[in-house]
């Protein structure tokens, strides 16, 4: 992984284009090839990126990186204030806790609990910035990337939208939309979910794994 700061702009042109002007910033290159440009106000999400497989072509002052749709991000340099570069090695990964871990792994056996349809394409379907639990598609074929979690919180939602948004830069997969499935989905999760187009489906876990439930039952 290498590390750049530098005083740089940058230029995205590809479906849409977009302008970061002149200011310090973090450039991340990863080892799968991944760009991406980072500020100092944001916890985790890149100010732009390009998604591997693509290819980074160093000229003095100028960064241009494409993918094979032909998208560019242009990064002008105007001063390089620290590079430096680390090898990571194979991370293990997020290690789910066993309840998580089994309702992942029962719903990818039962799709369709999520969706009239859904089929299941892979578990753990890697992008750039980690995997998606599940990625399926619905009963008309488009691509339906799902996170699961025990109890849905915001940051459930959060790590969604970004896979969202990356993924729907790949042609072979867009346009994708989200499911965010959990056993509980605290009120603000749902909220923040349904305003960026991202369907929320409570699991029954007990049901899935065929125990009858322990609530108390009227009949």
């Amino acid at each position: 992984m290498r590390l750049v700061i530098a005083r740089c702009q940058v230029d995205y042109v590809g479906r849409l284009t977009a302008h970061l002007p002149m200011a310090p910033r973090l450039l991340l290159i990863k080892a799968d090839g991944s760009v991406s440009v980072h500020a100092d106000d944001r916890a985790y999400k890149p100010l732009n990126w390009m998604s591997p497989p693509c290819w980074l072509e160093e000229q003095p002052g100028v960064w241009t990186v494409r993918n094979k749709s032909d998208e560019s991000l242009v990064i002008t340099i105007d001063e390089v204030l620290h590079d430096t570069s680390h090898t990571l090695g194979v991370d293990p990964g997020l290690v789910k806790d066993g309840v998580e871990a089994h309702l992942q792994e029962l719903l990818a056996a039962h799709p369709d609990v999520l969706g009239e349809g859904f089929t299941l394409v892979r578990r753990e379907y890697m992008t750039a910035i980690g995997p998606v639990d599940l990625l399926c598609r619905d009963g008309e074929g488009r691509s339906v990337a799902v996170e699961v979690k025990r109890r849905g919180e915001i940051d459930g939602v959060e790590q969604l939208t970004r896979y969202l948004e990356l993924m729907d830069r790949d042609p072979l997969l867009r346009p994708v939309t989200g499911v965010f499935a959990a056993q509980q989905i605290k009120p603000q999760a749902r909220t923040l979910a349904e305003d960026r187009g991202i369907r929320c489906v409570v699991v029954d876990y007990d049901a899935l794994r065929g125990v009858e439930s322990t609530d108390l039952r009227l009949f």
